[in-house]
Parts: structure tokens; sequence; C-alpha cells
């Protein structure tokens, strides 16, 4: 059973930072394409970055510069740093793992950016 916790959500200032962390058990990590994505009040979960097994990353337009995702497969583990945070930024985050033929999705952590 493949199973993805997020952790390190939270409260910052506009212009602070933070990293998001998504464990993952179950499933052979390494093999596979990881994701982040978030979703705001009223919205659609929208796409953030990914990285491949290989450690390719791509990133939204809106946070290019801001924020830099990566993983350590040793921990099983893919990581979000963001920087630099905005208002806008205030989601729910939620990681994913694309597997073979269905995506698994983890119960998400709140970014809240306010002053």
């Amino acid at each position: 059973q493949v199973q993805l916790v997020e952790s390190g959500g939270g409260e910052v200032q506009p212009g602070g930072s933070l990293r998001l962390s998504c464990a993952v058990s179950g499933s052979i990590f390494s093999a596979n394409t990881m994701g982040w994505y978030r979703q705001a009040p009223g919205k659609q979960r929208v796409l953030v970055a990914t990285i491949s097994s290989g450690g390719v990353t791509d990133y939204a337009d809106s946070v290019k510069g801001r924020f830099t995702i990566s993983r350590d497969n040793a921990k099983n583990t893919v990581y979000l740093q963001m920087g630099s945070l905005k208002p806008e930024d205030t989601a729910v985050y939620y990681c994913k793992l694309y597997g073979r033929f269905i995506g698994y999705w983890g119960q998400g952590t709140q970014v809240t950016v306010s002053s």
C-alpha cells in the first residue's frame, strides 16, 4: 500500500521561507516521478513542481526562481523549498507519486502566507 505523508506547512510572513517534506512508503520511490501541487480556497488544484526519477525538475511559472523541488532517494522523501513567499502562495500543498497506472496523493499540508 502506497502512502504519502506531507509535513512542514505553517504560517509565515510575506518574504519568508518554508520547507515541505513528503515521506513515501510502500513504493519503489526512486523509480517514480514526484510532484507538488497546491489548492487555494475555491480554486482547482494546480501543479507546482515535478522531479523525475533522474532528478530533472520542472516548475510552474508562478514559482520559478522561488521554489526548489528535490528528492532524497535514501530517505524516500521529496522536498519543496519555498522562498520569497507571497500571500498568493497560500494553499493546501499536496505531494503526488506518479505511479505506473495511477497517481497517489498525500493528505496535504496547509501553507498560509500572511502579515
